[in-house]
């Protein structure tokens, strides 16, 4: 597996790896993590994903994830629709990548959809796995019960080794935000039908941080090609609780994108 590298974006330090498996072609999968994500909590998702599509992959850890710069608090209120946007296309022009295929988890999902909305010629389609384009009451009530499980200081052992001294500011960044009740108004309805790219959107159907309407409404308003996979016996991490048909889902997605060099 190819070592961690970093990233100097003028505005932050990021650690990122760029896979690129042997007979890989076509464009690269950017993976974007979700709000307690980095690039190590994927673990062995992207070198899977890479082999499976034989495509190249990157993944990073936003600023203030992992170990990548610490990021001021408080968070913007709109840091899914500018902040995390803004981010990837320093990535995208600080590595001189041409071709991408956006990958997105939860958080990363919503930073996926707001960038292709922007219609950066580079992106080539876009796979969002339990994508959050408004704010839900079970959006709410997840954040609170991570919140607890982080307070009993379990869940805070355990993202201690993946985020170090980004740690308190990662996840204050996130639950915070969430918890806010001005965030409670926050949407991508305006971005979504600026989206003409082709769209996988992936959800497990027992899903705790959101419902069905995610994907309804994903439906219903871009303006691009649009797949819609509803899993069974799946909740808020497809990539881990059904990665085989993960993996198969993806790989059909980039078969049928046009122009793509494959």
């Amino acid at each position: 597996m190819t070592h961690r590298q970093f990233l100097e974006t003028g505005v932050a330090r990021l650690e990122y790896r760029l896979m690129r498996p042997a007979h890989s072609t076509g464009p690269v999968l950017v993976l974007l993590h979700e709000g307690l994500g980095s690039l190590e909590l994927w673990k062995d998702f992207p070198a899977q994903l890479a082999e499976a599509c034989e495509v190249p992959l990157l993944a990073y850890s936003r600023q203030g994830y992992g170990r990548s710069s610490q990021v001021p608090l408080p968070r913007s209120l709109d840091y899914l629709g500018v902040d995390g946007p803004d981010e990837l296309a320093r990535v995208l022009d600080g590595l001189g990548l041409e071709q991408v295929v956006l990958v997105g988890h939860s958080d990363g999902a919503s930073i996926a959809l707001a960038y292709a909305a922007r219609q950066d010629p580079r992106v080539r389609g876009v796979v969002v796995l339990a994508p959050h384009v408004d704010v839900e009451p079970a959006s709410v009530e997840g954040v609170r019960r991570t919140v607890k499980a982080y307070a009993r200081g379990d869940l805070r052992e355990r993202l201690y080794a993946y985020h170090g001294d980004n740690l308190d500011g990662a996840f204050r960044g996130w639950s915070e935000t969430w918890l806010n009740p001005a965030f409670a108004v926050w949407n991508l309805h305006r971005e979504l039908p600026c989206i003409r790219v082709p769209l996988l959107a992936i959800q497990g159907r027992e899903d705790e941080f959101a419902t069905a309407a995610q994907l309804e409404t994903i439906t219903r308003t871009v303006s691009g090609p649009c797949r819609t996979v509803m899993l069974e016996h799946c909740r808020h991490f497809p990539q881990n609780q059904a990665r085989p048909q993960v993996l198969e889902l993806v790989r059909e997605f980039l078969v049928t994108l046009p122009n793509c060099g494959r």
